[in-house]
C-alpha cells in the first residue's frame, strides 16, 4: 500500500511533538512491510522525502499564504499514493486538494486544534485565520480523522460538529522505549553544569506549554532543588520575552537555574530525564503530551496538568501527579509548586512513580501498536 505522507517537519527539522509522532510512525509503518510510506515535507531536496519550498519574492509574503502555496505544489505530486495522510494544518491542504484531484481518501491526523490555540493569532496575526479555515476545511472533507486521545476526540467534536463522529478514530501517540530508556552518564550533567537533584522543562515556548506557569511556581519549591529549562524558539516576540524575564529574575535569586536554549542532542535528553527527579509538564493545553512519555519511558516520574489527553498518558498517584487547572493563574501555580515539592522532597514516591512510568510506557503506547491501527484505518478506507 503506497501511502503518502505530508507533514512540515521531517528530522532533522523537528521542533515539536508532531514531528517527533511523524518519525516514528514513518518508520513503525515502513518495519510492517505492509506499508510504503513516501514522505513529502517542507524544505529543500534531499534523498529521504520529497521537500518543497518557495524561492524568491514569494518567501516575502504571509507565511501562512506560503503555506498553501506548498501544500498546493505538494498536492500535484501526489498521483499513485494510495492514501494521503496528513499531519498538522501546515499539510492538511495538501491532503484535502489531493483527495479531490486524484479522488483518494485524505486522513488527517489532529495534533492540535485551531480553535483552541487562539494565542496563535500573536505568532501567526492574519495567518491565524487561515490556519483555521485550513483545518476546518480539511477535517470536515477527510475520510477519517485519527485523534491522539480520547480528549482530542472530545475536542475535535466540540470544535467541528460538522465531522462525522464516525469518522473520527483514536490511535494514541506511541514511544520508542529503546530510544528513551533510563540511563547514566554524569559527563552530560556535567557538560551543563547541572548539580544536585532536579527537575526538568523540555518543550518549546509557547503559551501552550505553560513554562511561564511553571517559572512563577517555582518561586515556591525548596531553594535546594534546581530546574533546568531545556527550551528555546519561542513561537512570537512577547512570550519569549516573559520567559527570559521570568528566568532570569529566577537566576539572580538563586544559583541552580540552568537554561539550555539550544535543542538538545538525543543522548543528551535521555541522559537528562533520566537524572531529573521530576518532569514538570504545566501545559494549558496538551492533545496527549509525547513528553510526558518520553520521561515516563525513562524511568521519570511525571507532575502534569490534567488537560487534554495527558490523564490518558500520566496515570495519577501511579505514574506522576496532575494538577487540576484552575482558572485563577496564581491558585494554579501554588498547586503546581505543592506537587513539585512532594515529589522532589521523597526519592521513593519518585523512584516508586518513575518505574511504574516505564512500566506502563512499554506495556500500552509502542510503536508497533500505532502502526498496526493506523494500517487497519488504511484498509477500512480503501
Amino acid at each position: 500500500m503506497k501511502v503518502a505522507i505530508l507533514t512540515r517537519e521531517w528530522p532533522p527539522a523537528i521542533y515539536g511533538g508532531a514531528g517527533v509522532h511523524v518519525s516514528n510512525l514513518v518508520t513503525a509503518l515502513n518495519a510492517t512491510g505492509l506499508v510504503q510510506s513516501d514522505v513529502h515535507c517542507f524544505g529543500d531536496k534531499r534523498s529521504d522525502a520529497t521537500g518543497y519550498q518557495l524561492k524568491g519574492e514569494l518567501t516575502k509574503i504571509n507565511p501562512a499564504l506560503q503555506t498553501l502555496l506548498i501544500d498546493n505544489d505538494m498536492a500535484l505530486n501526489l498521483g499513485g499514493a494510495a492514501i494521503a495522510h496528513s499531519h498538522t494544518w501546515y499539510a492538511n491542504f495538501a491532503g484535502y486538494l489531493a483527495s479531490k484531484i486524484f479522488s483518494i481518501p485524505h486522513v488527517v491526523t489532529a495534533h492540535s486544534l485551531e480553535p483552541l490555540r487562539p494565542w496563535k493569532a500573536e505568532q501567526l496575526g492574519g495567518g491565524y485565520v487561515i490556519s483555521s479555515w485550513v483545518e476546518k476545511l480539511a477535517y470536515e472533507n477527510a475520510a477519517a480523522v485519527i485523534s491522539v486521545s480520547d480528549g482530542m476526540k472530545s475536542d475535535i467534536k466540540s470544535a467541528y460538529p460538522e465531522v462525522d463522529p464516525k469518522k473520527i478514530v483514536t490511535i494514541r501517540n506511541g514511544i520508542d522505549t529503546n530510544k528513551f530508556k533510563p540511563i547514566e552518564s554524569p559527563k552530560v550533567l556535567e557538560k551543563y553544569g547541572i548539580k544536585g537533584p532536579f527537575a526538568i522543562f523540555v518543550g518549546r515556548i509557547t503559551r501552550q506549554k505553560g513554562l511561564a506557569h511553571l517559572l512563577r511556581a517555582w518561586k515556591q519549591v525548596d531553594p535546594k532543588f534546581s530546574l533546568v529549562v531545556a527550551a528555546g524558539s519561542p513561537d512570537e516576540p512577547s512570550i519569549g520575552a516573559e520567559v527570559e524575564t521570568l528566568i532570569t529574575n529566577l537566576q539572580s535569586e538563586r544559583s541552580n537555574i540552568f537554561w539550555i536554549k539550544e535543542m538538545l542532542p538525543h543522548d543528551d535528553l535521555v541522559a537528562l530525564l533520566s537524572a531529573a527527579e521530576v518532569f514538570a509538564c504545566p501545559s494549558i493545553y496538551e492533545p496527549l503530551g509525547i513528553v510526558n512519555l518520553e520521561a515516563m519511558a525513562c524511568e521519570t516520574a511525571v507532575v502534569a496538568t490534567k488537560v487534554g489527553g495527558i490523564p490518558e498518558v500520566v496515570d495519577d498517584g501511579k505514574t506522576g501527579i496532575l494538577v487540576n487547572p484552575i482558572a485563577k493563574s496564581e491558585d494554579f501555580e501554588i498547586e503546581f509548586a505543592n506537587a513539585l515539592n512532594r515529589v522532589l522532597s521523597d526519592e521513593s514516591l519518585a523512584k516508586k512513580l518513575g518505574v511504574e512510568g516505564r512500566r506502563r510506557a512499554i506495556a500500552e503506547f509502542g510503536w508497533d501498536k500505532v502502526a498496526s491501527a493506523t494500517i487497519d484505518l488504511y484498509r477500512s478506507l480503501i
